[in-house]
């Protein structure tokens, strides 16, 4: 990955609109901010460029003459669950917004809107889901939201966790801060006090 630029870290981006103006603009935008932009015309193109490689981010438009962009979020959705959408629409409706939320969309936005907005969004989205950052980074993030979120169900403090893992309580604090990648052993240890799978954790910081 790129190092981060002005406007954040750079991201991977498919963008799906039948506006081949926007789609140019888009593109020309992102790419001199230092995001790598596959700007695509058909659900298609889109899918196919998704399943070669997975984008950090999908701009998505949602009214597409001939084509549904409901329909392509529908099924974005059953192949790819957790991946960040961001919804663009020429034609915003409070009943659009509705439907598009009910299928997990990050944000919305109204065409046309600034490009000051969309790196806002794009930025918010990165934060949210920790897009941009180094395979090691979200990682070490994801197994510390997983041992705190697997903790916590059990209503354990880190003390209790200690004990029944032989990992010391500051080990522990840090490494669910995401400030310490823990040793196989050490993540084996904490997973089986926490009754958990270390597989499933990597499974799902995607490794």
């Amino acid at each position: 990955m790129s190092e981060p630029t002005a406007h954040g870290a750079p991201l991977s981006i498919v963008a799906l609109d039948d506006d081949a103006d926007f789609r140019q603009y888009i593109a020309s935008v992102l790419e001199n901010d230092g995001h790598e932009v596959r700007a695509v015309g058909t659900p298609e193109e889109f899918f196919a460029a998704c399943e070669g490689r997975l984008p950090d981010v999908v701009l998505l438009d949602i009214k597409m003459g001939r084509h549904s962009g409901e329909d392509v979020l529908k099924e974005l959705r059953r192949r790819w669950a957790k991946l960040c959408v961001i919804v663009v629409t020429g034609y915003p409706t409070m009943d659009s917004m509705r439907e598009t939320f009910r299928q997990d969309v990050f944000d919305y936005l109204a065409k046309p809107f600034s490009t000051d907005q969309l790196r806002k969004t794009l930025a918010e989205a990165a934060a949210a889901f920790g897009l941009g950052q180094r395979p090691q980074d979200r990682l070490r993030a994801e197994l510390g939201r997983q041992i705190r979120v697997a903790r916590t169900a059990r209503e354990w403090t880190l003390k209790d966790l200690s004990e029944a893992s032989g990992v010391s309580v500051s080990q522990l604090s840090s490494i669910e801060r995401g400030a310490h990648m823990p040793s196989m052993e050490s993540l084996v240890d904490i997973a089986r006090a926490l009754e958990q799978s270390p597989s499933a954790w990597l499974a799902a910081a995607g490794f």
